[in-house]
């Protein structure tokens, strides 16, 4: 081995698979927002939930809405994936639909759905303020259990179209334990309510997407 590859990350040895075994992070409790007119908000946050799983970490992603174009279908690739994956669980507690869409559901529908997600979220970040997150949980165990990192995908739409109110949102930040890791997706307005509150925000930006070409959502890609 080089002196130069003993200089970088990893000291240049490449990394194996291992067998996944519960433990828990030394570092957690950040606040990550991905917000932004493009597609893969929803992407990065699951991918990193999956990072945080192969290490052993207990994730779970509650979705707020997902859905609604007459292109997807019932079988969602995530889903499938989260369900094979050890100490990775999902719920989605909104309407399976976008706000404003013309699905035959009203406002009131979707801010009932919405408000249902908020009070969920408090109860799971009420049980991890319970749980001792510096210890290992069991992968198969209930998110009411304590989690190391809670994904509340979508939760920045339903503030910015007033389904729930960014207030409700800082206070989410206010309450989670020093060791919680919160990750926060959508909205493509700036959630601007959250420059001070967050330790990371990601902009992720259009510049070109096949559905302005006609492009329908694509089983893979889109779902």
């Amino acid at each position: 081995m080089s002196d130069q590859q003993r200089e970088t990350p990893g000291r240049g040895i490449k990394p194996e698979a291992r067998p996944i075994e519960p433990t828990a992070p030394d570092e957690f409790g950040l606040v990550q927002v991905f917000w932004g007119s493009g597609k893969g908000k929803t992407t990065a946050a699951m991918g990193m939930g999956f990072r945080a799983a192969g290490h052993g970490y207990r994730v779970h992603m509650l979705q707020f809405m997902k859905g609604g174009a007459d292109s997807v279908e019932a079988i969602r690739g995530e889903y499938n994936a989260i369900a094979a994956m050890p100490g990775f669980s999902y719920e989605n507690t909104g309407h399976y639909g976008w706000h404003a869409m013309a699905d035959g559901t009203s406002d009131t529908d979707h801010e009932t759905k919405a408000n249902a997600g908020l009070e969920r979220t408090r109860e799971l970040i009420a049980a991890a303020r319970d749980a001792d997150l510096t210890t290992p949980f069991d992968p198969d165990g209930s998110p009411d259990d304590g989690v190391h990192m809670l994904i509340l995908d979508e939760i920045l739409y339903a503030a910015d179209r007033d389904l729930i109110s960014p207030d409700d949102v800082l206070a989410l930040i206010d309450d989670k334990p020093t060791n919680l890791e919160l990750v926060l997706t959508g909205s493509h307005e700036e959630p601007s309510y959250l420059t001070d509150r967050a330790d990371l925000i990601s902009e992720i930006s259009k510049r070109k997407h096949p559905i302005d070409a006609g492009q329908r959502a694509r089983s893979g890609t889109e779902y």
